[in-house]
């Protein structure tokens, strides 16, 4: 079975909003231990994530551009919910039908088909919107059967997910990489308990470097919306101007760290 197909042009429109979303509404995209990535250019890759927020599939959106843009990147996503929004169609999301063992294997097939050729799977393993304190994470058994199954194994990545208030206006987006399980040989119930573990163990990193209030800690992956806005700001703009001073538009003074961008190869 082959992977889904993927309209270049679309991906490209749609990857122009995604970043104007981000830019509009978050003071910035913060990312820690982003070298996690430069080891799986080349394996066969699984990455999943917790799912507090409607905004979790942009996050997907915007690190596969940004960190692994030599990769074809797919989800899932609810079938009758993909009929509502035909473009995920064109960037790699396929449907699955939910509660269903059609949708169980329609995800087994695909999902295999996507990571054997080549590409990277995004997937949210609890299948529902979960606040990011909630224990247990409560895994859909789909992503420990898929890595089970798969010829030869694979790699498993945590993706930890944040979206918090520090001093600015706007919210942070933050994420963190976790340590990375390999799945050979594993039962679908063993593979479950290692991923719910590594996950776990990734949400908890983030929470503290999260409540630290440190952007060093982080890598810049996209820049957002800093400042008072409206006519505050307005004001602020002038009166630095009439003193000859440069206009600093965050709350407080803070170092951000260069942006991290994995360079496309030809």
């Amino acid at each position: 079975m082959a992977a889904p197909s993927i309209s270049r042009f679309v991906l490209w429109f749609f990857r122009g909003i995604v970043r104007g979303y981000f830019r509009r509404h978050f003071a910035g995209v913060r990312l820690s231990r982003a070298s996690n990535l430069s080891a799986f250019h080349d394996k066969k890759l699984i990455v999943y994530a917790n799912h507090s927020s409607w905004w979790d599939p942009m996050v997907l959106v915007l690190l596969g551009q940004t960190q692994m843009p030599t990769r074809d990147h797919f989800a899932p996503m609810d079938a009758a919910a993909l009929e509502r929004y035909g473009i995920f169609k064109r960037i790699g999301v396929f449907g699955v039908e939910m509660k269903t063992a059609r949708g169980a294997a329609q995800f087994l097939r695909t999902g295999s088909a996507i990571v054997q050729n080549g590409g990277v799977l995004w997937v949210t393993p609890q299948g529902r919107f979960a606040d990011s304190r909630e224990r247990p994470l409560a895994f859909k058994p789909g992503l420990a059967a898929l890595a089970a199954k798969m010829p030869g194994g694979c790699t498993v990545l945590p993706l930890a997910i944040e979206y918090v208030f520090w001093d600015e206006r706007l919210p942070e987006t933050l994420l963190h990489f976790g340590d990375p399980v390999t799945i050979d040989g594993q039962s679908t119930e063993e593979a479950q308990q290692l991923l719910e573990t590594a996950l776990l163990k990734a949400m908890e990193s983030l929470k503290a470097e999260a409540t630290s209030r440190n952007p060093a800690a982080f890598s810049l992956v996209h820049d957002g919306t800093v400042g008072t806005g409206g006519l505050y700001e307005v004001g602020q703009r002038v009166l630095a101007t009439l003193r000859r001073k440069p206009f600093q538009p965050h709350h407080t003074a803070i170092v951000i760290p260069p942006p991290v961008h994995h360079e496309e190869r030809g």
